[in-house]
């Protein structure tokens, strides 16, 4: 496993690769990653992550000072992967003094939902990943569905930049109480990781819903937003939209993938984010093999 921190030597080891997929994560790795990587490995020939907790997509009043950087456990998940290449540059390698400030954002896409909470957020997103895209060359990259509305921005500026690379969706990792995977779980108390089981089981209340013929999606944001604070989370936001463009919806479409459900909000100090795809219906009834069983979540609980 080749490791490079600056520029030029990431260029110099991809440079012999042929088919790589590239895995871009802020570190503080995790089981959600493995798969990633795993996904990775199926997709092409090379497999590069980076690790670089990116400041310019973290908020003022938000956690990038003490995110966690457990560098060498990162490290060792990539080597027991066989990772070819790891890619760990400093904030001075990536944004140097004397480099004039470059912004790319996708309104249509960036100005809804996460952005009204952080604001900035998805022009630091763009940005670093259209460096590492230009640095790494990858033919195809992997993001997790958890973080969806990102997915849909960076597929969005992968297709308008003309950039040359695939991007692939990996569905949610879950545990198997039904919490999302994420790097920031690690600063719940047992309490507050109970109280952190009302994101994804307020979707199952959405799910709940669809299936017993609700269409409206008040109601059923209404809802999910009940499911939340009964599990004492300050909610951000709890909507259903387009899963393709996010748009606002009249009604619920029941194909598969046409809508999806995002929620976000805060248990203690810690900020989570959730999706679910809904619309599982296709000819015959209901399909529960693709997300659609949420296993042990209770559904209503």
């Amino acid at each position: 496993m080749r490791i490079t921190k600056t520029i030029e030597e990431t260029r110099a080891a991809r440079g012999g690769m042929t088919g790589l997929a590239l895995m871009p994560t802020l570190g503080a790795m995790h089981e959600g990653h493995r798969a990633l990587i795993r996904r990775a490995r199926e997709l092409a020939d090379h497999v590069a992550v980076s690790i670089f907790v990116n400041p310019t997509q973290f908020g003022p009043s938000e956690d990038f000072e003490s995110y966690p950087r457990p560098l060498e456990d990162d490290l060792a998940m990539c080597r027991g992967e066989s990772v070819d290449l790891v890619f760990v540059p400093t904030v001075e390698e990536m944004y140097p003094a004397d480099e004039a400030a470059v912004a790319i954002e996708v309104p249509s896409l960036g100005g809804m939902l996460e952005a009204a909470h952080r604001p900035g957020h998805f022009a630091g997103v763009c940005g670093v990943v259209a460096k590492l895209f230009g640095i790494v060359r990858p033919d195809v990259a992997v993001f997790g569905e958890k973080d969806y509305q990102q997915l849909k921005v960076i597929e969005a500026l992968a297709a308008g930049l003309c950039l040359g690379v695939k991007i692939e969706a990996c569905a949610t990792v879950r545990d198997a109480d039904g919490l999302a995977l994420s790097s920031r779980n690690v600063n719940l108390s047992d309490g507050q990781r109970r109280d952190a089981l009302g994101l994804s089981r307020s979707m199952a209340e959405a799910e709940r819903l669809v299936v017993a013929g609700e269409r409206d999606p008040g109601v059923i944001e209404g809802a999910m937003r009940g499911v939340l604070e009964a599990h004492q989370v300050a909610v951000d936001y709890a909507v259903v939209r387009d899963a393709a463009c996010l748009g606002v919806l009249e009604a619920v479409d029941l194909r598969a993938g046409a809508a999806v459900c995002l929620v976000a909000g805060r248990v203690g100090e810690v900020r989570l984010i959730d999706q679910k795809v809904l619309g599982c219906w296709v000819e015959g009834g209901w399909d529960r093999r693709n997300g659609c069983n949420w296993g042990p979540m209770a559904i209503g609980c």
